[in-house]
């Protein structure tokens, strides 16, 4: 079997990466991720800082088309395919990232060094995905006493 989830396994939200832009659109911009160039990413208008203080970039706010930017995974649909990242340029995102733990429901950190994680839920049933955004405490108290997964769900990614 064929699993199309498997593309843009290496990405995860929160992650900090360059793109080029390839295209506008009304809702705002197309975008190729340096490295991982078979997969659609687009970001949206409201995801793009506007000086002139529009709540969403006005399209001539867009950077331009070939330009390369920052950018952070702000999510990666691998539900159904195709697998696609939706992206933030928002200078505050870009600083630091934060999304709800599906867990306790507060915010939790995804950029480096901060103290949430992604859990990617898959099946061998058949392809498709979905990620579960955590605090790692959440996570950890999450399991059973008996697990052995609570001090490496503490300790995945930090530097040793």
């Amino acid at each position: 079997m064929q699993r199309f989830d498997a593309a843009g396994a290496g990405l995860v939200p929160g992650q900090a990466v360059q793109v080029q832009v390839t295209g506008h659109e009304p809702w705002g911009v197309m975008a190729l991720i340096s490295g991982h160039e078979g997969i659609g990413a687009s970001i949206d208008a409201a995801m793009i800082d506007s000086p002139s203080g529009s709540s969403r970039a006005l399209p001539h706010e867009y950077p331009g088309v070939g330009s390369e930017v920052n950018a952070v995974v702000q999510e990666v649909s691998r539900y159904s395919p195709p697998v696609w990242v939706r992206l933030t340029m928002r200078s505050e995102d870009l600083a630091c990232f934060q999304r709800r733990c599906d867990f306790c429901g507060t915010l939790t950190v995804l950029s480096p060094g901060g103290d949430g994680v992604v859990m990617d839920v898959r099946s061998a049933d058949g392809p498709g995905s979905t990620a579960i955004v955590s605090h790692r405490e959440c996570l950890a108290t999450q399991l059973h006493p008996h697990s052995l997964e609570p001090s490496r769900v503490r300790s995945v990614g930090r530097k040793r």
